[in-house]
Parts: C-alpha cells; structure tokens; sequence
C-alpha cells in the first residue's frame, strides 16, 4: 500500500478518541472525588456523633463539675477542627482540577 492511499486522518481521529477518553476519565475521577467526599462527610457526621456521646458520658463520670464546661468545649473544638482538616484536604482535591 502507498503512501497516497492512507488515509491521513488517522492521528487526528486517534488524538481525537485519546482526548475523550482522558476528559472521560477526568469527569469519572471528578465523580469519584465527590462520592469520596460525601462519604467522609457522612463517615465524619455519624462517628463524630458518636465519639461525642461517649465521650460526654466519660467526661461526666470522671471530670469534676466545675471544669465539665471547659473539657467539653476542648473536645468539641478538637473535633471541629479534624472534621475541618479533612473536608479542606478533599476539597482542594476537588479544586486543583
């Protein structure tokens, strides 16, 4: 077969699938990212609550009642604060697209 005989927009068609392909993946990782981040969202609201009953239970079993307010607000800002972190991280994620 000749040169002539080729067609010549055969690159063209193969960076054109290559493109769609690599914008399909981008836009399933994008998808990805969000399902991972609503997860952690869900993960982080029903551990957090949890971890906070348990440790308010705690904390008024063995923490005499006048420093109870100051071990509380401590813990809630300790969990507000890792909560924080991670949505931060997932959402950079998200933005550095």
């Amino acid at each position: 077969m000749s040169d002539e005989e080729q067609p010549k927009d055969d690159r063209p068609m193969a960076d054109d699938e290559e493109t769609e392909n690599r914008e399909f993946a981008e836009r399933m990782r994008r998808y990805l990212d969000y399902a991972v981040l609503a997860g952690l969202l869900l993960l982080a609201l029903i551990a957090a609550l949890q971890f906070y009953l348990n440790a308010s239970q705690t904390i008024t079993t063995w923490v005499n009642p006048e420093y109870r307010a100051p071990f509380q607000a401590a813990f809630n800002l300790v969990l507000l604060l890792g909560a924080a972190l991670g949505v931060s991280v997932q959402l950079r994620r998200l933005t550095s697209d």
